[in-house]
């Protein structure tokens, strides 16, 4: 009997541009958590007593600015080496960007599998046969699976594969294949990575992207970690997903349709956040809040956006301290219909929503406005360019939320002197 770990999609040392720009952001905590993530992966090697660790490609994140980077991974490889783990890797469409990676001598318990073709490494004691190849160039675009090796006959075989399977939404489509490419092979696990999600593709042979082992923004949200490997006379006997990540992004999602004020707002984000924090003991959790519903609160909320996202931001220190940060506050909130029946300028705000929505349905209006934009771009601060979501002024759909937002911020001042 065996043991391994299949990781992939490190990315140690990710930039993350722009996290200087989010209000009482734990920013060294969020550069750190990468390293900490690799840190809890080789401690729960050693626990776990594996033979050997997989890493399937997207170890780095580019080139570095120093050398730190992949003085910290050596490191950490060297822990595993002086407990007699073996690594087997491949580099992925990230690592195979990085210059300075040929430059570093890897501990001896490191295999890099070539890029120039695939390869087999035997482990005869184990009656184990992996099989692997790294990316060559920063856009493999060819399929590099159907190249792989011949299966070895009593073994136990291993494929460890950077690779989009079939094309994944939001993935560069790298080193493409079909199931039937992986299946064909007749291994009996294939390790794959590339895919920040974890996924099992398929269970008889076992085909796993073990996601990324840290979320890196609010795009990542979940549980992140390893999977660890049981293998007992030729066959998987255990499966088992490991977190360990150390700060875990998520989404909290209020509707607000039922509720009459501000108050009561906050009441049922405190709930929320209560729940999600109950459900993630384990990790400093970086939340974006989006609060929907139809809602007679609409007007009150965009009347000051400002006061309501700091309402929101103080809700969760005043209930959870350090454990939760709010990365961001969505309003995606509508007013009931009829609300601007009774107000003095009915008129004014119908027609200003109604050539809100003309412009925003019309495609020579939304370019209309996106050449006037682009005649000021450069002019604008480098911050609003940078983060997990910056602004694109090109975008359609970035300038209908520009659009809406004005929409609500005029109507809700109408009813604010109306109602004063």
């Amino acid at each position: 009997m065996f043991k391994f770990i299949h990781a992939a999609d490190l990315h140690i040392d990710s930039p993350l541009r722009g996290l200087d720009n989010y209000e009482g952001a734990p920013v060294e905590e969020i550069r750190a958590a990468t390293r900490r993530a690799l840190e809890n992966l080789v401690n729960l090697a050693i626990e776990e007593k594996v033979a050997f660790v997989l890493l399937a490609g997207d170890i780095y994140d580019g080139d570095w600015p120093d050398f730190n980077t992949g003085l910290f991974f050596i490191k950490q490889m060297a822990i595993l080496q002086s407990e007699g783990i073996k690594v087997f890797m491949v580099a992925g469409n990230h690592d195979a960007e990085n210059k300075m990676t040929k430059k570093l001598p890897m501990p001896d318990n490191v295999h890099m599998f070539s890029a120039k073709k695939s390869e087999t490494v035997l482990i005869d004691e184990l009656e184990l046969a992996i099989h692997g190849q790294s990316f060559a160039t920063g856009s493999t675009t060819e399929n590099l699976a159907t190249d792989f090796p011949d299966l070895k006959n009593n073994y136990f075989n291993i494929g460890l594969l950077h690779t989009s399977v079939d094309g994944r939404e939001g993935h560069a489509d790298y080193s493409p294949c079909t199931m039937n490419h992986l299946i064909d092979k007749g291994y009996d696990y294939w390790a794959l990575g590339h895919i920040h999600k974890r996924e099992v593709l398929n269970k008889e042979p076992l085909i796993i992207f073990p996601g990324n082992t840290q979320g890196r923004s609010v795009k990542e949200t979940g549980q992140k970690g390893c999977t660890l490997i049981t293998v007992q006379d030729g066959n998987i006997k255990d499966v088992v997903h490991h977190n360990i990540d150390v700060l875990r992004w998520g989404r909290c999602e209020i509707n607000v349709s039922d509720v009459e004020n501000s108050e009561e707002i906050m009441d049922l984000l405190r709930e929320s956040l209560d729940k999600i924090v109950t459900e993630n003991p384990e990790c400093t959790l970086a939340i974006r809040i989006i609060v929907i519903g139809e809602t007679i609160t609409h007007y009150e909320i965009h009347r000051d956006t400002d006061n309501f996202v700091n309402e929101c931001r103080a809700q969760a220190i005043s209930s959870f301290g350090e454990k939760i940060w709010v990365e961001k506050v969505k309003i995606e909130t509508s007013p009931p219909v009829g609300t601007d029946s009774n107000i003095e300028g009915q008129d004014l705000i119908r027609g200003i929503l109604k050539r809100i929505e003309d412009i925003s349905s019309n495609d020579d209006e939304l370019d209309k406005i996106i050449k006037q934009f682009a005649e000021f771009k450069r002019k604008l601060p480098s911050e609003i360019n940078q983060g997990d979501e910056p602004l694109d002024l090109t975008d359609p759909l970035a300038i209908k939320e520009m659009l809406k937002y004005s929409g609500n911020l005029i109507c809700s001042k109408f009813i604010e002197s109306d109602q004063g």
